[in-house]
């Protein structure tokens, strides 16, 4: 119980004792000593105590302490107040969010520490941060639960996770300026200390912010948020995508070409990759596409656009991360609340493409277009060794060391640079491709900018009409 009614007495001396000096106080009916060796020492505490009391601390009428220590002492880890974020986020974020939640997590926790002394091997602690303390599983009631108290970790782990609970700091000096800046550093670095891209630094700062959040108004641990009094700056980045490595129309056929000749499997997955560069789905969206998201014009119109009707993603991110247990998500497109569908034109080279496809290949029994040679769900594994094998047929052996159409993501770059080249207003790339307009600017800004010469003499062009 706190209260105001406090009593500090003068210190006394005890002479024969070890600590001879003692400071004796009362808070409500309760009296509190502590002895000390030096008068020096007791004055200094009974100092403290009375100046809590000049500032209208209440005490404890239990331990003695002004309510500022008590709750120091209150105070939870930075360690436990993360597991307690990852818990309560948990329910309501998708399968991807919540790895990235726990990936940004393991990056801040080993540098908000008291001391690096024996810290564990950094791998090491990594895994255990990401994989056990901050990835949660079904515990009493249903109930998220930190998969660290609820498994039996291997013996490194434990200690790993035994060495950063003892180590943590606490929430409250967690949250002052020059660790926080310290874990804004480490998050806007990747695993091999290079400078990681805007979009990805902003990501995982975006959670250390939502944690500290959670300590200043739903734990009541803070006063304020401390990036309000952090001077901090994030190293400038780019997240321009580097033009010198998007293949462009000739190569992307030639690699479209080169995944078909590998045997029936490779012409299987022409049509998928195919997707991704004729209408610019993520891989992920490729993956779930259905016989009836394509709408096909009638067979006798052979120039004839389609179009296909993008509604789903199945990102894949571990089956420790997903409520069914699959290894992929199956959830609406990114960013984009679930329901929401786009609809992107198809050219008549892929409309001929996908019409072979179901005539040759058939559709699973869910309708899904894609399947993995076994019949299943489309693997990340299985298309991306085929692509891998389409590079080094159609690339000289200097131009696979590079990062040119080094995954299949770059038939999309390479579907939206073709967009906006041609001539296509950026809004309605931005639609097609599923970003918004803000986002296709700062990816494909040198491509927009370079329409500005065309743009210029159209307006020339509109300035002279009238003469």
């Amino acid at each position: 119980m706190l209260t105001f009614d406090v009593v500090i007495w003068s210190i006394r001396q005890r002479k024969g004792r070890p600590r001879p000096w003692e400071l004796r106080w009362r808070v409500g009916s309760e009296s509190h000593s502590k002895s000390f060796t030096t008068k020096t020492q007791a004055d200094g505490r009974r100092s403290q105590l009375m100046t809590a009391l000049q500032k209208g601390q209440q005490f404890d009428e239990e331990t003695g302490l002004p309510e500022k220590e008590l709750a120091a002492l209150a105070m939870p880890t930075w360690f436990e107040h993360a597991k307690a974020y990852a818990l309560m986020k948990w329910p309501g974020a998708a399968a991807k969010h919540r790895a990235s939640i726990a990936e940004s997590l393991a990056v801040v926790t080993p540098v908000l520490v008291t001391t690096t002394k024996g810290q564990p091997e950094a791998k090491v602690l990594r895994a255990a941060l990401y994989q056990w303390a901050f990835r949660a599983v079904d515990g009493p009631e249903g109930k998220p639960i930190s998969r660290a108290d609820a498994e039996q970790p291997p013996g490194p782990v434990q200690e790993a996770l035994a060495w950063v609970a003892q180590h943590s700091m606490r929430v409250n000096e967690a949250a002052k300026p020059e660790h926080v800046r310290a874990a804004l550093t480490a998050l806007s670095r990747l695993l091999n200390g290079k400078q990681a891209a805007e979009n990805t630094a902003n990501r995982k700062r975006m959670v250390l912010s939502n944690a500290f959040r959670y300590a200043v108004e739903e734990r009541a641990l803070l006063d304020r948020h401390p990036f309000r009094v952090v001077d901090w700056a994030a190293p400038e980045t780019s997240d321009e995508v580097d033009f010198r490595f998007v293949p462009g129309p000739r190569l992307a056929r030639d690699l479209l070409g080169a995944v078909a000749a590998q045997g029936t499997r490779g012409e299987h997955l022409e049509t998928f990759f195919g997707s991704v560069y004729y209408a610019a789905t993520r891989p992920g969206e490729a993956v779930a596409l259905r016989e009836k998201d394509f709408i096909l014009p009638p067979e006798t119109e052979a120039n004839a656009w389609g179009e296909v009707i993008v509604s789903e993603s199945h990102p894949e991110v571990g089956s420790g991360w997903t409520n069914s247990g699959k290894p992929h998500d199956e959830r609406g497109l990114k960013h984009r609340s679930r329901g929401t569908t786009r609809v992107v034109p198809i050219p008549p080279e892929y409309v001929r493409m996908v019409r072979s496809h179901i005539a040759r290949f058939g559709v699973a029994p869910d309708g899904r277009l894609f399947r993995a040679v076994q019949g299943g769900r489309l693997s990340s594994n299985e298309y991306t060794e085929t692509w891998e094998e389409a590079r080094k047929a159609v690339l000289s052996a200097q131009e696979v060391e590079t990062e040119l159409a080094d995954v299949p993501y770059s038939l999309r770059l390479a579907a939206i640079s073709l967009w906006i080249k041609s001539g296509m207003d950026p809004a309605e790339a931005a639609y097609r491709a599923g970003h918004s307009l803000a986002v296709l600017y700062r990816f494909y800004a040198k491509i927009l900018k370079g329409g500005s010469a065309a743009a210029n003499r159209l307006v020339e062009q509109g300035l002279r009409a009238e003469d």
